[in-house]
């Protein structure tokens, strides 16, 4: 019999960990959709980004309370899936806490370490859930997080409170049972645990053969859950809980407010104000395409941005053009890049290749109204706290609209005329620019 619990154990966990790996394999994909991006060096600026913002929290600190029941969980999450290795390695080889006699002393402060952090992260996560859900703050409360996004918010929370009860509980069991000496349990007396102890009044009663059972259903459950998280992840906006330490890592490191600038336009503005400087023959070719319409025009930074969004809405929340009622949210931004990635990325597994939907990014996704309400002021980016940027996606997108479609706005079109011939966005030729001088004293 428990040979064929560790047999289907271990094709569990094999199970969870291939299906797993199918689906990551699915987001690089995805992801390497996107045109390249060449990045600039940097690694210690770029290792200092991980540790700072990935790993730190460091921009959620400017709300200090939430910031640390954020980095209580994360930390968590992080910390305690240490000790899933000691249940995968005894639930393979059919042992009982495999860790306790190499570590010996050790071991009961790491458990107690995990405990307390595993409570930490239970009364985070509801506060987390009063937050969302009784307080209703505005940016948990948009319709663009109505359905799934919320639901999915709600899902992974209470999952995590669930899975720190089945460990408290599946501890408080097991010290119960080696205090009884009961079978296995009493080969390795570890002692009772900091928190789980308080749980032990409420199971003492029990028989032990009932206690055994209580313990291996917590075990169970606790584990399960633990690989059927790990699948619901990539399916989910908890998937930066992987991605932010990458993204933070590949985050662009230039000045706030600096734009990526086309090299071929930008080439062509130098030869209009200095034709000397123009090749004898003639300037460089002229790009295929201007901008992008579909998310396999963005880079692969900024899909890889779309899938590292956490949804939190800090971006939104602090966007002028939202603030004033206008139809632009960066979140949902990040969001329809997503989506949108998710079917080409379907349309492209069941055709072998992309088979043209009829549909793009640009307009069936995200709207021109809210391409051009953005005024550009990298808000969004400052609040991120993973230095995600809604706004060089909304740049490419108004790109095309502009230099591919010519549809922009007619006050747009006077002040693109002016700044062609005039060289600035005003009907005054650049002779005439300062003849108001003359009349000053």
């Amino acid at each position: 019999m428990a040979i064929l619990q560790q047999l289907l154990f271990s094709v569990l966990v094999a199970v969870a960990i291939w299906t797993f790996g199918r689906k990551i394999t699915e987001i690089r994909r995805n992801i390497l959709l996107g045109k390249e991006e060449d990045l600039p060096g940097q690694p210690a600026e770029r290792w200092r980004n991980v540790f700072l913002l990935a790993l730190g929290q460091k921009k959620m600190f400017r709300k200090p309370f939430v910031a640390l029941l954020h980095l209580v969980v994360y930390v968590g999450f992080i910390i305690i899936n240490i000790e899933v290795l000691e249940i995968v390695l005894d639930g393979i080889l059919g042992t009982h806490r495999i860790f306790s006699v190499p570590l010996g002393n050790l071991y009961p402060l790491l458990i107690n370490a995990f405990e307390c952090l595993a409570l930490l992260v239970l009364l985070s996560c509801v506060v987390f859930l009063f937050r969302r859900n009784v307080l209703r703050l505005s940016r948990f409360s948009n319709s663009e997080l109505d359905g799934w996004p919320r639901n999915d918010a709600n899902v992974i929370l209470v999952t995590e409170i669930v899975l720190m009860a089945f460990f408290l509980l599946m501890n408080s069991a097991d010290t119960l049972l080696q205090s009884r000496g009961y079978g296995h349990f009493g080969d390795h007396l570890t002692g009772d645990f900091m928190v789980s102890r308080h749980v032990n009044p409420f199971l003492a009663a029990l028989s032990s053969p009932s206690l055994v059972i209580v313990e291996r259903a917590a075990w169970w459950l606790h584990i399960l859950g633990i690989l059927a998280f790990l699948n619901y992840l990539p399916w989910s906006k908890h998937l930066h809980i992987l991605l932010a330490f990458p993204n933070a890592y590949y985050a662009r490191i230039k000045p706030a407010g600096a734009m990526t600038n086309m090299k071929e336009v930008q080439q062509e503005v130098i030869y209009s104000m200095q034709p000397d400087l123009i090749p004898a023959g003639g300037s460089a070719e002229t790009p295929k395409s201007f901008g992008a319409k579909d998310v396999m025009d963005l880079s692969w930074h900024n899909l890889l941005d779309a899938y590292s969004c956490t949804e939190c809405g800090r971006c939104t929340a602090a966007c002028p053009a939202s603030l004033t009622g206008k139809s632009l949210s960066p979140r949902k931004i990040m969001m329809d890049t997503r989506d949108r990635l998710e079917v080409v990325g379907e349309n492209i597994r069941i055709n072998g290749s992309f088979k043209d939907d009829g549909r793009s990014l640009l307009g069936d996704y995200i709207p021109l109204e809210a391409l051009r309400a953005c005024t550009t002021c990298n808000a969004c980016v400052q609040e991120c706290p993973v230095s995600i940027s809604p706004l060089d996606i909304i740049i490419q997108l108004r790109r095309y609209l502009i230099m591919e479609q010519s549809n922009a706005p007619q006050e747009w079109n006077a002040m693109f005329g002016n700044i062609e011939n005039n060289f600035a966005p005003w009907k005054f030729s650049p002779d005439d620019r300062d003849l108001w001088t003359k009349d000053m004293p």
